[in-house]
């Protein structure tokens, strides 16, 4: 890689550092049952104007415990925090809810994972060309998170009962119309962690980063209306616009963990 390629050490710093950062609100353990495993939290300041609601969710000991079956129980408050516009954009998908170990314990639509603290599960592909260049995909600017922002060629949530491969060829259809038996060299080659308040809560997410060479004879094409364009760009000019913080945060982290692989 050549010097110009090589990202700044106080960016990449600063880019870590916003990557682990504590509720800017005091924020209540949420648990799967009372005395069961931790599944996410609440902001106190959410969980005063649920206690009227008469929602499945009691409070016990300082943290708060989903009452009956999970699923119905996660039901209700995400249709709760939508009514409230307190939940992201509703999206009629529903995504594992992990306890502590990794374990999918529940499912919730994917509107109130950030509400409710879950931790979510994503892949990101970073595409390159044959002549060294990577493929860039900037988001829509109807996206809920991040519009307008540059991302990696495909970024997507792992959905209920969906494995992290069957998750990588679905969402590289969906957002770049390629078909992954296409594409030459997969491999994954990281993973990164992401724990930060965002507008709609506290983000916590575990992202699986995959690589591969799309080839010459095949060019990027949205096919579910939330990418607005792909570009190939080389390497330095990727470093620019990662210095120019042109990308969302998942992806600046991705392309920190490819970039320095790539170095070797």
């Amino acid at each position: 890689m050549s010097r110009s390629a090589s990202l700044d050490p106080l960016w990449v710093a600063r880019l870590h550092t916003r990557a682990e950062l504590p509720p800017t609100a005091p924020r209540l353990t949420l648990q799967l049952r009372r005395g069961g495993p931790r599944i996410g939290s609440i902001a106190a300041a959410t969980w005063s104007r649920m206690q009227d609601a008469q929602l499945p969710v009691m409070a016990t000991d300082g943290r708060l415990a989903l009452v009956g079956e999970p699923d119905a129980a996660l039901a209700s408050v995400a249709r709760w925090l939508h009514a409230k516009g307190l939940a992201g954009r509703w999206r009629d998908e529903l995504l594992d809810v992990p306890d502590e170990h990794d374990r999918p314990a529940a499912t919730v639509e994917r509107a109130a994972v950030r509400p409710l603290g879950i931790t979510t599960r994503a892949v990101h592909l970073v595409g390159r060309t044959a002549d060294g260049r990577v493929w860039l995909q900037q988001r829509a600017a109807d996206k809920a998170t991040d519009p307008n922002l540059w991302d990696t060629l495909m970024g997507g949530l792992v959905s209920a009962g969906e494995s992290v491969d069957a998750t990588l060829e679905r969402e590289t259809w969906e957002e770049a119309g390629l078909r992954l038996p296409a594409l030459q060299d997969v491999r994954r080659i990281g993973h990164v962690g992401v724990r930060r308040p965002v507008p709609e809560g506290y983000m916590v997410e575990h992202i699986d980063v995959f690589d591969a060479l799309v080839p010459d004879t095949l060019r990027p094409e949205n096919q579910d209306g939330e990418v607005q364009r792909f570009e190939a760009v080389a390497l330095d000019g990727l470093v620019d616009r990662l210095h120019a913080d042109a990308f969302t945060l998942e992806a600046a982290l991705v392309f920190d963990t490819w970039l320095r692989g790539h170095a070797r």
